[in-house]
């Protein structure tokens, strides 16, 4: 945990490589470690974490939720539909109800991009003025950020390429093919910053209309607001619109959600000419080679980003590997988060 310096987690365009080091020591220590049932860990103890999740999830707020208790952290869970959100109160007022009743951390998940950073930003105002430390945890904003996701991704391909040590190193020249919808998604974002930081060289596919050129120049600069990219040197992103010419060559394979309010849009023509063009399969797979994993960070929608025999195929396919992997990354950053408050009390 030594020169971990974030006070929030909003994104991973401002992860240095040291910074991923640390999580992935921490999420790997917290993934071996027995913590179910009466041997859970006191580290959170009297700690307080709220699940603020102003949009739908299953699997994040979960993941979040069990990876606090696992800790001995108090939890609550906001609920918008049963909250004064519905009476006119407003967000910020929200979550300072919740920094009153003792909240040391919120997981804040919206369907607008920034709503998790507007939110840091007027904590830390209250914190100049006298209020307590709170640490602001993005479970995902609009078409953004998905940190958490992104980086149970990268320890689940780390722990592939390298099971006993788990690093940064372990994706260094790496080739990884993300296919589908990178356009809205946000764990695209998210795995491009992680990927390329360590080195991995990632290739998008999708169709022009799910997948703009410019996603090329993704990583170029830092995001506004941000004064420099604290990775000296990173991977390299490439565009390919067919399979066939992403496939061969790559070490790993993620397929993302394609979003089926994107039809409504005009985006795509159909769901049978998608998967025929860009599903994942056993069959299309045997271009990377037999050994090559896939991932998909769900919900998965079989028979569209890829066939069920290989998402099935617990040899080949990583998705539950994936879900194991989020408690002790969760773990790892609201333990990391956490700490970093009780450095803020003592300043």
């Amino acid at each position: 945990m030594s020169g971990w310096s974030h006070r929030h987690l909003i994104d991973l365009a401002a992860f240095s490589l040291e910074d991923f080091a640390t999580v992935l020591e921490l999420a790997q220590r917290f993934r071996v470690m027995p913590v179910s049932g009466s041997r859970k860990l006191p580290a959170l103890q009297g700690r307080q974490v709220v699940s603020l999740f102003f949009e739908p999830s299953t699997r994040t707020r979960s993941s979040f939720e069990l990876a606090a208790r696992r800790l001995s952290a108090d939890v609550q869970s906001f609920s918008p539909s049963s909250s004064s959100l519905s009476k006119g109160e407003s967000l910020l007022d929200t979550a300072l109800t919740y920094v009153a009743m003792g909240a040391d951390v919120l997981v804040v998940r919206h369907r607008c991009a920034g709503v998790p950073a507007a939110l840091a930003r007027d904590l830390d105002r209250e914190r100049r003025s006298g209020g307590r430390p709170v640490a602001v945890l993005n479970g995902g904003d609009g078409l953004h950020s998905h940190p958490s996701q992104g980086l149970l991704d990268l320890f689940t391909l780390a722990r592939h390429f390298a099971p006993e040590q788990p690093a940064p190193a372990a994706l260094s020249g790496k080739t990884i093919v993300i296919v589908g919808d990178v356009l809205h998604s946000r764990v695209a974002r998210s795995n491009l910053w992680a990927l390329t930081a360590c080195g991995a060289h990632v290739v998008l596919c999708a169709p022009l209309t799910l997948l703009p050129e410019a996603f090329t120049q993704f990583v170029a600069a830092p995001p506004p607001g941000q004064a420099m990219d604290p990775v000296v040197q990173r991977g390299t992103i490439r565009i390919e619109r067919q399979l066939e010419r992403a496939l061969p060559g790559a070490d790993a394979v993620m397929t993302l959600r394609l979003q089926r309010e994107r039809m409504h849009q005009h985006l795509l023509t159909s769901l049978e000419s998608y998967h025929r063009r860009f599903g994942l399969s056993q069959a299309r797979l045997k271009l990377c080679g037999a050994s090559v994993p896939v991932l998909h960070p769900g919900p998965v929608n079989r028979g569209v980003e890829m066939s069920g025999d290989l998402l099935d195929d617990p040899h080949r396919c990583l998705v539950a590997e994936q879900v194991r992997n989020g408690i002790p990354m969760r773990m790892a950053l609201l333990y990391l988060l956490a700490a970093r408050g009780d450095e803020l009390r003592e300043a």
